[in-house]
């Protein structure tokens, strides 16, 4: 019903995102809806982080309480993620929405929608969990959960059709987050850099545990990087809850560093540095985007990583690796993530023209 044709009635839309790429994957969505959407109002509710509230989201609870990667990280908290789990299915229940959307977050994701398997209302998963690179199983297994699936990767709907899932390929909106519009000038003028000064870019994470992992290997590596340029700098954006954990400890660093805080500086800073060093995430996607050469590293708890290697069947986690089937990002995971191996790619990073 179009407004002023009578009491309008609201699109509601239940929306569930775990982790802070989630929360941006979700936030564009939402910003399409409201395009597609025009003649009526949204209702949105579920549980979302920063970038989803400034869309209207009022989430049920803090996003951060759930951005937990690892077996041995999670076990402790199971009892607390038990009851969110329990409370989103039921506020789901209660809100009775015109759709369901988990996006991504897997573990939370399809545990919230199993507790769904009665409601009438459709639901739906955004970004296909990774059956192609490992337990394949879990395709049939969200096939019972949902009724649509919305892919990133246009090789992904297959593994789904054929076990009665009906999906969709509708691309990355990383491509659309303006992370190859960044100004070069704009950064280096601003934060008082010369155009041949070099800049090295640290993204340690988004979840506070990873953050925390990282944060000592990225430290000395930076101090190795230095020692060969003197003149080095580090640019670090930081992201929610992890923010705090980050400003403390680079305290410690003995260099010039500068802290971007915002999706817009955090492009531009991509386009004033020169090198990157990264966890491996979404933004590795960013960062090819931005044109800026990187090393991606990820370090995990031992026994997290001892799973991994059990169970993953890739060769590389960046996707643009993925994609080529070899390494043209240089990856250094797990047991090889270490500034020994890190500071070398970095140097070989700012060399080689």
């Amino acid at each position: 019903m179009k407004k002023g044709e009578g009491p309008e009635v609201p699109v509601k839309v239940f929306l569930v995102a775990g982790e802070p790429s989630g929360d941006a994957l979700a936030a564009r969505m939402m910003v399409g809806l409201k395009q597609c959407l025009t003649d009526q109002t949204i209702e949105f509710s579920g549980v979302g982080g920063p970038l989803m509230e400034k869309e209207g989201l009022v989430s049920l609870f803090p996003m951060d309480e759930l951005t937990i990667m690892g077996i041995a990280e999670v076990l402790p908290k199971i009892p607390h993620l038990l009851k969110r789990i329990h409370q989103t299915a039921q506020s789901a229940i209660d809100m009775t929405p015109d759709v369901f959307i988990s996006v991504d977050a897997p573990d939370f994701s399809f545990r919230v929608a199993k507790k769904l398997n009665s409601a009438s209302f459709t639901k739906i998963h955004y970004v296909a969990p990774s059956v192609w690179a490992w337990r394949p199983g879990r395709a049939a297994k969200i096939a019972r959960l949902y009724d649509h699936l919305l892919t990133l990767l246009p090789f992904e709907p297959p593994y789904f059709e054929k076990e009665g899932l009906s999906a969709t390929f509708i691309g990355h909106s990383v491509i659309e987050a303006g992370a190859d519009k960044g100004n070069r000038q704009v950064f280096r003028i601003s934060h008082g850099f010369k155009d041949n000064d070099p800049i090295l870019m640290v993204l340690p994470g988004s979840r506070r545990s990873e953050v925390s992992r990282h944060l000592d290997i990225f430290r000395e590596t930076v101090l190795r990087v230095q020692k060969l340029i003197p003149e080095l700098s580090v640019i670090v954006p930081v992201i929610g809850k992890s923010a705090d954990i980050v400003r403390e400890h680079l305290k410690s660093w003995p260099l010039k560093s500068v802290i971007i805080d915002g999706e817009q500086d955090k492009y531009d800073a991509m386009a004033g540095a020169d090198v990157a060093l990264a966890a491996s995430g979404t933004v590795g996607l960013e960062l090819a985007l931005a044109k800026l050469p990187a090393v991606i590293a990820y370090k995990m708890h031992p026994i997290t990583a001892y799973l991994a290697r059990k169970l993953v069947k890739l060769d590389y986690v960046n996707l643009i690796n993925i994609l080529s089937k070899k390494e043209v990002v240089p990856e250094h995971l797990l047991e090889n993530c270490k500034p020994s191996n890190l500071a070398p790619s970095l140097v070989e990073l700012f060399e080689n023209k």
